[in-house]
């Protein structure tokens, strides 16, 4: 099994560059193979937009897209004027189509709101993802444990086997009201995911403004890679490669967790984008 490890964005990790300004594709991807993109979520780029950032990687590094909060359902979101969803899918489809045709879109991420819970309805639009986008690598994360519980939990792993469906096991603070149990499983041959947000308790139910920041507030202690590496070993059936994106970007740990994690495991990534030397700082 193959082990990948990136993270959510790639302008925010100084400590790779050992500067204050914001890193480049082209610099995070000296470092790591892979990263997960969240500015589809919030508005589709243009296609020049993505066909740029394919000439600053190299020709194996993958992209993680999250999906468009309207594809979601997320509460919040509205579809664009004169629009359906199914335009909306299409329109996601034609613009993250440079990266498939590089063969460079690892999957494209689902990550559902809480209000998105196990009823007939929403297990009916997982099946409709799939109608949508029939050919393209999918994954997705649930934030609502109601698709966790002993009886359906097993049902949802089988579900998304048959849907061809990565169920990205989520690392969070467990035992909440709002989060959910950490279930890894291989759903599908290619590939599974791990998304690391932190255990940050209190930043999880942090009611505030600045919630969204609190709540990726935190990093993993050398005990906590050493037992998430312990589990990624221990995968069964293992998966052709598994992949772990770090999200808990808020106090800048993301990226020296993810290069502890590459150490405990001993991971030497091929096909990087070749690493500029640093410069002396002589005065």
């Amino acid at each position: 099994m193959e082990v990948t490890v990136g993270m959510t964005t790639w302008s925010e990790h100084q400590s790779l560059i050992k500067q204050s300004r914001a890193v480049t594709l082209n610099e995070y991807a000296q470092f790591f193979p892979v990263v997960e993109v969240d500015t589809f979520f919030y508005a589709l780029p243009r296609l020049t937009t993505v066909q740029q950032w394919l000439g600053q990687v190299s020709p194996r590094f993958q992209f993680i897209v999250k999906a468009h909060q309207t594809m979601t359902k997320h509460p919040q979101a509205n579809l664009p004027a004169g629009q359906d969803l199914g335009a909306v899918f299409a329109n996601f489809q034609q613009v993250v189509s440079p990266l498939v045709a590089a063969g460079q879109l690892k999957t494209v991420l689902f990550q559902f709101p809480p209000t998105f819970t196990a009823t007939p309805a929403n297990i009916d639009y997982l099946m409709q993802l799939r109608r949508w986008l029939p050919r393209l690598p999918l994954a997705v994360e649930f934030r609502h444990q109601s698709w966790y519980k002993p009886a359906v939990a097993q049902s949802l792993v089988n579900y998304c086997r048959e849907l061809r469906l990565t169920l990205v096991a989520a690392d969070e603070p467990h035992q909440l009201p709002a989060s959910v149990p950490f279930l890894l499983a291989t759903t599908t041959p290619e590939l599974a995911m791990i998304r690391l947000h932190g255990r940050n308790v209190a930043g999880w139910n942090h009611p505030g403004a600045e919630w969204r920041k609190q709540r990726t507030l935190y990093t993993y202690s050398a005990e906590e890679i050493a037992a998430l590496a312990r589990q990624l070993r221990a995968l069964t059936p293992a998966p052709k490669e598994t992949c772990v994106i770090f999200n808990n970007n808020s106090g800048g740990a993301a990226a020296g967790n993810a290069l502890d994690l590459v150490k405990e495991l001993d991971l030497h990534f091929s096909g990087l984008v070749p690493r500029e030397p640093e410069q002396l700082d002589l005065f």
